[in-house]
């Protein structure tokens, strides 16, 4: 990892330690609920995604200043994962490698915590110090990417047709959705941050929702190849899941998601016609990432 992106992860980092939801209660433990999924290990990798745009345009004051709305990415990030491993969902064990939330504490538990951290992400939106016209249109793009025009449909879908091959079309209708869409959005975000234009916002947008589905052909690579220590979560769960290996086979599944990430990585060029410290900034990030599927640790 470079030196930059780690010095940025780490800032991010102990800003979300030290400014964790914390809630007045003479009951204490709802804290202890409410942080645990937060404060685990993590990549944050989609704020991440948020800070390197603005990172490429920004001084150090805003780029400071933006860890509010990257602290509500992850938050809305955490929650789903929360309510993805719950037992009516995926019924998993392992998250971010330790035990999820409904199996350290219990599922009503688990429920409360997500409910919080969803809308603690527009609190989070709604008190920083941006204008009011760039926190209108952060909450928009991050309402679409993460509600029901975005994930919370693609999680229905997932659920609803488990036991049911979908065909390809409907494949990506579902992760683009489920994971894709709040991907781009960050990216999309981060560029509002940074006052760049409309055509900028959907030149990372488009580039978000292809790294987006990227990242879930991984994930179903990982959860057939990787073991549950090497991947940190639950693994071989997909058996009844629409997944791109139930549906391609796992050399096929390979094969495509190796062309996607070399398209990917040709792609991170075209941003240099923007902004040559934009094309620095996300390869930096994305340098790890694009071919995480054969890099087991």
């Amino acid at each position: 990892m470079s030196s930059s992106k780690q010095k940025l992860l780490t800032q991010f980092e102990n800003y979300l330690q030290n400014n964790i939801p914390n809630v007045s209660c003479f009951d204490n433990r709802f804290n202890d609920i409410l942080q645990y999924s937060l404060k685990a290990k993590a990549k944050r990798f989609r704020p991440m995604l948020l800070l390197s745009v603005v990172k490429a345009y920004c001084n150090k004051k805003r780029v400071q200043k933006s860890f509010d709305i990257a602290l509500a990415v992850e938050c809305l990030h955490t929650y789903s994962l929360i309510h993805d491993d719950l037992p009516c969902m995926d019924d998993a064990k392992l998250r971010r490698g330790v035990q999820t939330l409904h199996i350290k504490y219990d599922e009503t538990s688990a429920v409360l915590a997500g409910d919080g951290l969803n809308t603690q992400a527009f609190y989070l939106i709604a008190k920083s110090k941006f204008s009011n016209k760039i926190k209108n249109s952060l909450v928009y793009e991050l309402s679409c990417g993460g509600g029901i025009n975005g994930m919370v449909i693609g999680q229905y879908i997932d659920c609803a047709y488990e036991n049911t091959t979908l065909p390809l079309k409907d494949l990506e209708f579902l992760h683009i959705n489920k994971t894709a869409k709040l991907i781009a959005t960050c990216l999309k975000m981060g560029a509002i941050i940074a006052k760049r234009g409309k055509r900028e916002q959907k030149a990372l947008y488009d580039f978000g929702i292809k790294i987006g589905l990227l990242f879930q052909m991984q994930d179903d690579i990982i959860d057939e190849t990787f073991t549950q220590a090497q991947a940190g979560k639950t693994t071989n769960a997909d058996g009844a899941k629409n997944s791109f290996v139930n549906l391609l086979g796992i050399e096929r599944a390979l094969e495509q998601t190796h062309k996607i990430a070399d398209k990917c990585k040709k792609e991170l060029k075209k941003f240099r016609a923007f902004d040559k410290n934009l094309e620095k900034e996300l390869t930096i990030l994305l340098d790890g990432y694009l071919y995480r599927h054969i890099s087991k640790p």
